[in-house]
């Protein structure tokens, strides 16, 4: 996705804080804040920031679970599942 269409100065911001959060909220699409000239920072709605925290949460287990079966930490999943089992049956 392209943001050039979604860049305002910091000046913009400030005097339309309002209108830029309720659009913000409508179109969930990111703004690039420039400052100087130069882009300075990324403002999203909070549904979409809690989206992509979200997300990023979930790539990081599955990176750690990549890194724990080339470590040879990893057991089959007919195994774990069998466990899985083995404890419910247990309750």
């Amino acid at each position: 996705m392209r943001y050039s269409s979604q860049v305002r100065p910091i000046s913009y911001v400030k005097a339309n804080a309002a209108q830029v959060i309720e659009r913000l909220n409508e179109t969930r699409q990111p703004l690039v804040i420039t400052q100087n000239g130069e882009p300075a920072a990324v403002l999203q709605d909070i549904a979409s920031y809690e989206s992509d925290q979200e997300a990023f949460a979930l790539l990081k287990i599955i990176a750690l679970g990549r890194k724990q079966i080339e470590e040879g930490k990893g057991i089959p999943a007919k195994e774990a599942f069998a466990a899985v089992r083995r404890r419910r049956a247990a309750r």
